[in-house]
């Protein structure tokens, strides 16, 4: 399954952007958002920033996210490793 993440531009140059995800901060190519600008909302899946965000869409991609990670923790089939994305997920920025 691929999954693309929301997180903050923080830098950027030219191809290269560096964005903060849950206050880890990565290293990302933004060839496909070339207009993209620090404070910028983007949508990041394998190192690349492929999609611009507007905060609320950012918000919400994080509310579905734990609301997902939650209910996979309390299933059944549930695992720890479950219980630790969930508990992840629930100390994010929503900004």
């Amino acid at each position: 399954m691929c999954l693309a993440v929301p997180a903050k531009l923080i830098t950027h140059n030219g191809l290269e952007g560096v964005v903060d995800l849950h206050g880890n901060r990565l290293p990302v190519n933004t060839m496909l958002t070339p207009d993209a600008q620090p404070g910028d909302w983007l949508l990041i899946h394998a190192g690349f920033a492929i999609e611009k965000l507007d905060p609320k869409q950012a918000g919400e991609t994080w509310a579905l996210l734990r609301d997902v990670a939650q209910a996979a923790a309390r299933s059944p089939a549930g695992s720890e490793a479950d219980a630790s994305v969930s508990s992840s997920i629930d100390k994010g920025d929503r900004r």
